[in-house]
């Protein structure tokens, strides 16, 4: 028998699963880390923190399994998008890497448009020029910290940097580089016309690849730290909402996918790209080589939850560890006995500024209707539901650019919420699916691997032989048109609140 292992770089931790040939899970482990934020708006980690937890991972689930390193046939990596890591001469790191949330970067952002253009850079790239972007996270630096510019001689994204620890090679996949701002979406390369107009050596940048191209093997070092054979095969992966795509079986023309991980993402795989030309969503390139993606980014969906669940469910987390459940669960319980619309009450997910659809590093959370009647509960249900209409503002954009998807499935830790599939459901007006798999990034990670390897001759091929969907639910017609109502106030509010928040912003 042999086996694969995904390794899932995530913002709040490193998840790696081991599975065997047919797909199926043998061992986990997970490590976690925190999320660095020296300033509002700022969102920083450091690159040894993911090193230690995939060599850490890695090791876990080999002792676990018990299974022999030699039959690992290979590894993948899904990872979080768009973070910068800068390696010196030496690949030593720089500085902290600037994560996809971090909202600093918008005076670098409006250089990038009046350099290149705005509408030219839609039409390279898929995308506008974005705070969470890494052009604009590479410019901050050169601008702000311009002797870690000047030192920097590798420009890497964060699963890229681990990788280039387990195998000692610089390589990024088209998916991931896509995020950038810096790739043309149809040659699959980097764009000279933007790196001239940026100045952006292209030396500084690795090698594209596609997610199945086996891009270097594990080093006798890495082999030390993580017990995996020297020379087993390393692909080059992709970022995490591609991977999760394969990981759900979201790898043909049709079908689409839901998110509820830290961000929230809407997914749909198409054929070709769809170019939204207000920028609201995202062209990306797909993992399946030569194909794309339309996704929407919702910066704090599962954030908005823990955010919610740290700061105010103390009584409940001690409650949930008495009766030996996720605390989750306990928070689910708590939602479902509020009515459709929290009594009134919206939230607007902007914890951490927002991309998709309204593209404002400015905008902040909002409670909107509090009043004395509401309690813990109605608060809780209110997030849930927030992120659910942000969710559903982003599906709209996707139907205007006439892409209609004909099966949606959920993953990420929300996607586990009954509850919440429910409210997708019903906002959405279509069923919600799941798969047997909760590891969406994690196995579609390996299965990059796997055809990488030999095992399967394509990823399609890889889907259809290892994804089960499960547990679908269906739009309840009174609860849509409950949601239609409230739906309609929370698309009135950005518009109302925009020049409040910039007005915010401005004050020390």
């Amino acid at each position: 028998m042999r086996y694969i292992i995904g390794v899932d770089l995530g913002t709040s931790g490193t998840k790696t699963v081991l599975f065997d040939e047919k797909g199926r899970q043998v061992a986990q482990a997970l490590e976690e880390y925190p999320l660095l934020q020296p300033r509002n708006g700022w969102a920083e980690q450091e690159p040894e923190t993911w090193w230690h937890a995939a060599a850490s991972t890695i090791r876990m689930v080999l002792k676990k399994s018990g299974v022999d390193p030699a039959h690992v046939a290979g590894l993948g990596l899904s990872g979080q998008m768009h973070g910068l890591v800068m390696l010196d001469r030496d690949g030593i790191v720089l500085r902290p890497a600037i994560l996809w949330c971090d909202g600093r970067t918008a005076e670098e952002c409006q250089e990038i448009h009046e350099k290149i253009g705005r509408e030219r850079l839609i039409a390279l790239t898929g995308n506008p020029a974005l705070t969470g972007f890494t052009a604009g996270k590479i410019l901050w630096v050169r601008r702000h910290e311009p002797e870690n510019y000047e030192r920097c001689s590798q420009i890497l994204l964060p699963k890229d940097y681990v990788r280039y620890r387990l195998t000692g090679e610089y390589a990024i996949d088209a998916g991931d580089a896509s995020g950038t701002n810096l790739l043309d979406l149809r040659s699959r390369d980097w764009s000279d016309e933007i790196l001239r107009g940026l100045d952006i050596p292209r030396e500084l940048l690795p090698k594209v690849y596609e997610s199945c191209d086996v891009v270097g093997q594990i080093t006798a070092a890495a082999a030390e730290e993580t017990g995996l054979k020297p020379g087993t095969p390393v692909v080059c992966g992709s970022g995490d909402n591609a991977s999760a795509a394969v990981g759900t079986g979201v790898v043909r023309e049709g079908l689409s996918f839901t998110t509820l991980g830290t961000s929230g993402v809407v997914y749909a795989h198409s054929r070709m790209p769809h170019i939204d030309t207000t920028g609201r969503i995202h062209s990306f390139c797909a993992a399946v080589p030569g194909e794309y993606a339309l996704m929407s980014c919702t910066l704090a969906a599962g954030l908005s939850l823990r955010w919610f669940k740290n700061t105010f469910c103390v009584e409940e987390e001690k409650k949930a560890l008495e009766e030996g459940i996720d605390p989750y669960v306990l928070l689910d319980r708590m939602a479902a006995e509020v009515p459709v619309g929290s009594n009134r009450l919206l939230y607007l997910p902007y914890l951490m500024g927002e991309r998709s659809p309204i593209l404002d590093e400015k905008s902040r959370g909002v409670f909107f209707g509090l009043s004395a009647i509401h309690t813990k509960a109605d608060l809780l249900r209110s997030v849930m539901e927030g992120v659910s209409y942000s969710q559903r503002a982003c599906f709209e954009v996707f139907g205007e650019l006439g892409v209609h998807p004909q099966k949606m499935l959920a993953c990420g830790g929300g996607g586990s919420s009954r509850l919440w599939r429910q409210m997708l459901a019903d906002n959405y007006g279509c069923e919600i699916g799941t798969v047997e798999n909760k590891e969406g990034p994690a196995l579609g990670a390996a299965l990059m691997a796997a055809v990488g390897t030999g095992i399967f001759p394509d990823l399609p091929t890889a889907c259809e032989s290892v994804i089960r969907e499960k547990d679908h639910e269906r739009p309840d017609l009174e609860a849509k048109a409950k949601y239609d109502r409230f739906f309609a106030v929370y698309q009135s509010l950005y518009p109302a609140l925009k020049d409040c928040f910039a007005a915010l912003n401005e004050i020390e």
